[in-house]
């Protein structure tokens, strides 16, 4: 009895604690909490909000969020997204809670909601990333569904230009919607598009924290290519003292770097979501050159244990959404340095 009303007591403060305001000497600093990269996350972020208002876990919500863009028929994610050179769509995802655990699928197909394996990955085997046959097996096992790849008109048109050309040549910042889907309209048609990510942080009103990553990966990548949102400290990482951290763009860079684990660890040392975003990006231009480095984007976001969030990135165009209430939801200008 004493057991079962702490348990009531407790489900009512935390329904009055999600739509509260901390504050410290930095000011007002808000949980729950989510962002998530790229225009796509307003809608993503209403999935995950839909759970974190309710004192739900953050872990729940940032799988539910990203399911939302797994489901779009797009070029973006999912399975009417960008295919590989060989005209299969194959794609990656990771997820990680607040107790550190994790699961990642990579080079998965025939499967519309790789986050949730991803999950199951963590929850049901003593793995972290299960790949390719392997990974689409144990999805089946686990009762997913195969589903018949269709790729979106964009992702069919532009697929059948690059054919003509055979170039891999990426373009920076082709997730960012400008008018016509997450396509530059100047560019539906060269079949020049390369990353496309949705990645997501939170922290729910307990304070915990999780995210997720799912991707299509890089358009018209070599068959059997893998980038850095499958891969723990990568394209994710989660730190329940400390922070958590998600990365979109060019993944090898950011495998370079480890770069989401460097920035929870610059956040350990004090810096500022925001700041470890930045020095983030310093590391990749430091080890890429300068030259280079204007050839490619690469975009971190990143909340801290106090409910502080920020992002950063190379160079202009990279944005991501914001959302702490009901009618707070916006998009953010990420800050970059070229």
């Amino acid at each position: 009895m004493e057991r079962r009303k702490f348990l009531t007591l407790s489900s009512l403060g935390i329904s009055a604690l999600s739509l509260s305001s901390f504050k410290s000497a930095k000011g007002t600093l808000r949980r729950p909490l989510v962002i998530s990269t790229w225009d796509a996350g307003i809608e993503a972020n209403k999935a995950a909000w839909k759970v974190l208002r309710g004192g739900g876990r953050a872990l729940d919500a940032v799988e539910q969020g990203v399911m939302v863009t797994e489901s779009s028929q797009n070029c973006c994610v999912g399975l009417g997204a960008n295919p590989d050179r060989d005209g299969i769509v194959t794609l990656d995802a990771c997820i990680m809670d607040e107790l550190g655990n994790c699961g990642s699928v990579g080079a998965i197909e025939r499967i519309k909601h790789p986050i949730s394996v991803a999950r199951r990955v963590m929850e049901k085997t003593p793995h972290v990333m299960l790949v390719g046959q392997g990974a689409q097996q144990f999805a089946v096992e686990e009762g997913f569904p195969l589903e018949e790849q269709k790729l979106s008109p964009d992702a069919k048109r532009s697929y059948e230009n690059w054919l003509k050309k055979n170039e891999y040549k990426p373009v920076i910042n082709i997730e960012k919607t400008q008018g016509h889907g997450p396509f530059a309209p100047n560019k539906l048609d060269t079949g020049e598009w390369n990353h496309d990510t949705i990645g997501m942080v939170a922290i729910d009103a307990n304070g915990n924290l999780s995210g997720s990553c799912t991707t299509s990966g890089a358009g018209f990548k070599m068959r059997g290519r893998l980038g850095d949102s499958p891969i723990i400290g990568a394209g994710l990482f989660v730190d329940n003292e400390i922070g958590a951290a998600t990365a979109t763009g060019q993944g090898e860079d950011v495998i370079r770097i480890c770069g989401t684990h460097l920035v929870v660890e610059l956040m350990r040392q004090g810096l500022s979501p925001e700041n470890a975003c930045k020095k983030a990006v310093e590391r990749i231009i430091k080890v890429k050159g300068t030259e280079k480095s204007k050839q490619i984007q690469v975009g971190f976001i990143a909340i801290n244990k106090q409910g502080e969030y920020g992002g950063y990135c190379i160079q202009k165009g990279f944005n991501f959404a914001v959302c702490y209430a009901d009618d707070k939801n916006f998009m953010e200008d990420g800050k970059y340095i070229l």
